[in-house]
């Protein structure tokens, strides 16, 4: 099990507004959510309370945020999709989706009035899988580019939701030029929840959709603010946004922020590490279970931000991943045990690493770690692939 921390010297805590951050703040959150409210399927994912984890740590409170049950999908990637693929819409439609409302947008678009859109994207499944989701509520074809090498299990959950699947030679960002390349090709709706110049609208708004969770979670925590906030990192947009809330709401006050990578694919921690102002890239076949986390190219929108508010970044190997699975698994003394994927457990297994003592003690002190600590986790998703979710969590110690 291998665990690098790199506190970042360029983080900031600072009051007020900053350009990058502006978009993401407590406004934006509460009209998010009030659409996702009238989504169908719609209910607020619950927040649990991890004690077995706070006394193994020595910490005050960890709290974990379970994003598996969205709308059915087992991923939290429903809500970037829903509220782009709905601004989008309702700008093409000359509509204001504040006061249409979702069901407002759908009867439009139901009656022809999209016009035979095509949304297209790059995955490796549940951003695939939700933008597919959101093309069959409104009637309209998906496109969905993988790489090679994805899980056949997320890919049929995909073809499920009646989007065309086309497996991609190479990796997530190889995948991602593709379905850019398509889509200007062919006049598709191009929905990434990655960024680049020229590109940054559709992918804005993906990260305010994310907003939700934390949303519903300053309601549960009922005033009580965490220190730390442990967040996955792929290409950075849920990492990125919501920073950039916690900036925007806390100010200086705000949790000390962890951005959490696959080691293979730590393509935030190496621009932190390398630092020229430029995100920097990983190359190669990414290998890692965290495959919603395989990417090798930082979102511009969320390395804008990361590199002043991200506080440490964390790369974990995939033991790390496992072991936060079967961990969350594991029903405990006041803990039911829930269904954490492989992208979804990393962050409560890099606190049950710090947890075993001695061999992680530089990287617990690295985090500010003391008996105050007040931890918010998320999972981000449950079993999207369920054989390979059961072969870790049954097969013991990897």
């Amino acid at each position: 099990m291998r665990v690098e921390i790199l506190r970042n010297p360029r983080s900031i805590r600072a009051e007020g507004s900053l350009p990058v951050t502006a978009p993401f703040g407590a406004e934006a959150a509460k009209r998010v959510r009030r659409f996702h409210r009238g989504l169908p399927g719609f209910g607020p994912a619950p927040l649990l309370r991890l004690g077995f984890l706070e006394r193994g740590l020595g910490v005050g409170r960890v709290w974990l945020k379970d994003e598996s049950v969205r709308f059915g999908l087992k991923a939290f990637k429903v809500l970037g999709a829903s509220w782009a693929v709905s601004n989008v819409l309702a700008r093409r439609m000359g509509m204001n989706l504040e006061a249409a409302g979702f069901e407002g947008l759908r009867a439009v678009v139901g009656g022809g009035g999209a016009g035979g859109f095509t949304l297209a994207t790059a995955t490796d499944g549940n951003h695939g899988r939700a933008v597919a989701w959101m093309a069959r509520l409104l009637g309209l074809s998906a496109a969905v580019f993988v790489p090679r090498g994805s899980s056949p299990a997320r890919l049929e959950a995909i073809r499920r939701e009646g989007a065309g699947v086309t497996v991609v030679e190479g990796n997530y960002d190889r995948a991602v030029r593709t379905a850019e390349e398509q889509s200007v090709r062919n006049g598709w709706i191009l929905v990434q929840d990655s960024s680049w110049e020229g590109y940054e609208e559709i992918p804005t708004w993906i990260m305010q959709g994310y907003l939700t969770v934390l949303d519903e979670a300053w309601e549960a925590l009922a005033g009580e603010v965490p220190t730390h906030l442990f967040l996955q990192c792929g290409v950075g947009s849920l990492a990125g946004a919501l920073a950039a809330h916690v900036h925007e709401r806390f100010g200086k006050g705000r949790p000390l922020v962890v951005v959490v990578e696959p080691e293979r694919a730590a393509c935030m921690k190496r621009s932190v590490a390398e630092f020229d102002g430029e995100p920097k890239a990983v190359d190669g076949a990414l290998e890692t279970i965290m495959a919603g986390l395989a990417c090798g190219e930082p979102s511009l929108l969320a390395w804008r931000i990361l590199r002043d508010l991200g506080d440490a970044f964390a790369s974990c190997s995939d033991e790390v991943s496992k072991a936060g699975m079967r961990l969350l698994a594991e029903p405990a003394e006041g803990w039911p045990g829930v269904v954490s994927g492989e992208s979804g457990a990393v962050t409560a297994g890099l606190l049950a690493a710090l947890a075993r003592g001695e061999g992680f003690l530089k990287e617990a002190r690295a985090l500010e770690l003391d008996p105050g600590s007040r931890i918010l986790l998320l999972s981000t998703e449950g079993d999207t692939d369920p054989l390979s979710y059961r072969s870790v969590v049954e097969g013991g110690k990897s």
